[in-house]
């Protein structure tokens, strides 16, 4: 084999990490960047790993200096600068070769680009890649969706970067076209609603029981040595923790209450409509972003709006923790269950248990919860649903009343859980035998004629209303 291994187009902080970890692990890497003028520091900053990088201004001295079969791995924005490299290098690459999207990218826009490929006898992978800088650099958690032969093209390298659990590569090949960034796209939902428990309950030691940020950060410190073990309630204690140079006070008590989102939250509700299928945790947490940013019109409504009815009094930290965990397990069972009903729509044979394996390290929702999904995906799982698992049941037995009780306090004082209400909502209403859809029926059938079926008889009933 003559020339690199793979190369990385695109050196900003995901694109630079992934080619200096790939150096490391002793893969030769072509890089090439937009702004040409970062080529060279970049090389050149490398250190040690630098004999083992080729810079390239021009895209054709970039493919030039790839092995055939060539792979490209993109590290750009996945909207139209994707699709206008793509037109760019197809002329240059030749069957066999693969490009890859590292990018957090629409999962249809994957598809497409997949079949367009395909037709110049090209592999197109959407990569989904979880961890940050720090993980892109030591060892991401990679959801790789591409055909067999790119899969075996690549998969030295990415086990070889990939963070490990337990000596076990964070990658796996899950399925074809979109299949890596659909559960990647996923994966951010149950990320943002576990960022928004977090953030309720870091809400309710506040303005509840009236902490300062340290002793709350002490708190999740506290909760990251049990079942809540995690790298963002690690994470959290550390920002909680953290001071302001500049003031001296909590560095989160100068952040404005203002959260940015970037698309991936909504990608997964629009897909789990589609789809048929409730993600109210995640659109809670999306909500609750967009609401943040009506700094000037939440202001003004603390001065207008009537608030709680009862005094808001600390609450025990066991109960919290509960809450806390019953709240996550609902999360990770909506967003399991929207992964399901893609896998069938779709035709990918999803592997929910691998797709929870290779979450455990690496990633942003990296945590010990992982560990009893997988297993329960292994085992016997009723109805194909998570909350049915033995172990998951046992676990929301100890804890939902936990969540129970902190919405309720919540809801007397007016301070507001949208997830942590959401999650209890969803478990109670998957809880009922009987619920009231059948008023709705009856209504829709009332002003509509939308029929309704019968609990004694087949077929499609109309009332005599």
């Amino acid at each position: 084999m003559t020339g690199a291994r793979i190369g990385v187009y695109g050196l900003g902080t995901m694109g630079s990490a992934l080619a200096l970890n790939l150096a490391e692990h002793g893969f030769d890497v072509a890089v090439s960047n937009r702004e040409t003028e970062w080529i060279a520091p970049f090389v050149a900053g490398a250190g040690a790993l630098r004999d083992r990088l080729t810079g390239a201004e021009t895209l054709a001295d970039f493919v030039a200096a790839l092995a055939s079969p060539r792979t490209v791995l993109f590290m750009i924005p996945s909207g139209p600068p994707l699709d206008a490299m793509i037109d760019a290098i197809l002329p240059l690459l030749s069957p066999g070769d693969t490009v890859i999207d590292g990018g957090n990218a629409d999962f249809n826009d994957t598809r497409r680009r997949s079949e367009t490929l395909e037709r110049a006898g090209l592999h197109f992978v959407g990569l989904g890649v979880s961890g940050g800088a720090e993980g892109a650099r030591h060892g991401p958690s990679m959801m790789f969706g591409g055909s067999g032969q790119s899969w075996a093209q690549v998969h030295p390298m990415l086990e070889a970067i990939a963070a490990k659990f337990d000596g076990d590569p964070c990658v796996a090949h899950l399925g074809p076209d979109g299949a890596g960034h659909f559960v990647k796209t996923v994966h951010n939902g149950i990320e943002y609603a576990d960022m928004q428990i977090i953030a309720e309950l870091y809400g309710l030691m506040r303005d509840g029981a009236g902490w300062p940020a340290p002793a709350i950060g002490a708190v999740f410190d506290r909760w990251a040595t049990g079942p809540l073990d995690s790298f963002l309630v690690e994470a959290a204690a550390q920002v909680l923790r953290a001071a302001d140079a500049r003031t001296g006070l909590p560095m989160v008590d100068v952040i404005r209450d203002a959260a940015g989102q970037k698309g991936t939250g909504r990608w997964t509700l629009i897909e789990a409509l589609k789809l048929g299928q409730s993600a109210n945790t995640i659109e809670a947490a999306v909500g609750a972003r967009a609401w943040s940013s009506e700094t000037a019109t939440r202001e003004e409504a603390a001065t207008l709006l009537a608030g709680g009815t009862q005094s808001a009094a600390a609450l025990p930290e066991d109960t919290l923790q509960q809450a806390f965990l019953a709240a996550r397990i609902i999360a990770h069972a909506q967003g399991f269950r929207i992964l399901s009903a893609a896998s069938v729509e779709y035709d990918w044979s999803l592997d929910l248990a691998r797709i929870a394996e290779i979450w455990r390290a690496g990633c942003i929702i990296r945590s010990a919860l992982l560990d009893t999904v997988a297993e329960a995906f292994r085992g016997d799982l009723p109805h194909d649903h998570l909350i049915l698992a033995p172990a998951i049941r046992d676990r929301l037995a100890g804890s939902i009343g936990g969540l129970r009780q902190v919405v309720a306090h919540a809801a007397g004082a007016g301070c507001p859980v949208p997830c942590l209400g959401a999650a209890l909502a969803w478990y109670d209403t998957m809880r009922q035998a009987r619920g009231s859809a059948n008023l709705i029926q009856g209504l829709r059938d009332y002003f509509g004629a939308h029929g309704f079926a019968r609990t004694d008889d087949a077929g499609d009933h109309h009332g005599d209303w």
